[in-house]
């Protein structure tokens, strides 16, 4: 049985390091990295154990229920503020040694925290956005985060940020008291103002989603870590990398759509298996 189509070994954990170590030397590897690689920067995980159930807002209700855009708005303030000082944990930093040794060739991000950048990783792909831009839904126009967050703290000087927020990985917090709260328009046509990321009853971008294949088609490897793939964007690329016949890797705590169509499976944190990849393949 070849490596391409290997089922996922069952062996230890050590076991599935050195398969993975061995399936990575002298080859290139895209990287795919969901939730999981930003926890250890205190950025929760969505379906990780002990996540709490959320209803995300979805583009539909964004566009159409003006109060449904004031909690969001509120929310998203909130926890852009948290997410802006979080910092790049071990993973994003290996990740970054990993790719100035010419072990991978980038990394595809379903996160939206913008850390991989931070980190110094140079080929990033986001997937799903970024939530240090917004964009007017009307005219086209793109803001940096920090100016609309100062205006919108201008005209909600009530909003302050509370010891601890409860936060999710797409930077959305839990506010509940926003009936006072003005929603920040576009200075250029006044129009709805929108955070750069995909929402749920979005598609990711065309451009965006051929870059990110472009990438796994030029790699010899793909490496899926910290994500369930519950999204359909990286369950699409890990099919690309099957019908191509590539190694799959996936490192992820619990269950992912992968798993099937993995050649190793490590049940690890993501943070301490990439420290572990540099260790064994960086000189």
């Amino acid at each position: 049985m070849s490596a391409a189509t290997a089922s996922p070994t069952a062996a230890s954990a050590e076991s599935a390091l050195d398969t993975a170590v061995e399936l990575l030397r002298g080859r290139k590897a895209a990287v795919l990295t969901g939730a999981g690689v930003s926890t250890d920067s205190g950025i929760p995980d969505y379906r990780g154990e002990g996540a709490p159930r959320r209803n995300p807002m979805t583009f539909q209700t964004f566009i159409r229920d003006e109060h449904a855009r004031k909690r969001y708005w509120a929310g998203s303030h909130l926890g852009w503020r948290v997410l802006r000082d979080a910092e790049p944990n071990l993973g994003h930093r290996s990740l970054v040694t990993l790719e100035e040794r010419g072990v991978i060739t980038g990394v595809i991000t379903q996160n939206v925290d913008g850390l991989h950048t931070s980190a110094g990783s140079r080929r990033v792909v986001e997937l799903h956005g970024s939530m240090d831009r917004v964009v007017c839904l009307d005219c086209g126009q793109a803001f940096g985060r920090d100016s609309v967050g100062e205006r919108l703290e201008k005209v909600n000087p009530f909003i302050l940020l509370p010891e601890a927020v409860s936060i999710a990985p797409d930077g959305d917090a839990e506010v509940t008291d926003i009936d006072n709260f003005v929603v920040p328009e576009c200075t250029v046509c006044g129009g709805i103002l929108k955070p750069d990321v995909v929402f749920f009853g979005e598609f990711v971008p065309s451009g965006t989603f051929t870059e990110a294949s472009a990438l796994v088609q030029a790699a010899d490897v793909l490496v899926v870590a910290g994500s369930s793939l519950a999204v359909n964007s990286g369950i699409r690329l890990v099919e690309l990398a099957r019908r191509r016949g590539m190694p799959i890797i996936v490192i992820n705590r619990g269950v992912t759509k992968g798993d099937g169509r993995a050649v190793v499976k490590l049940d690890t944190g993501t943070s301490e298996t990439f420290a572990a990849f540099v260790a064994r393949l960086v000189d």
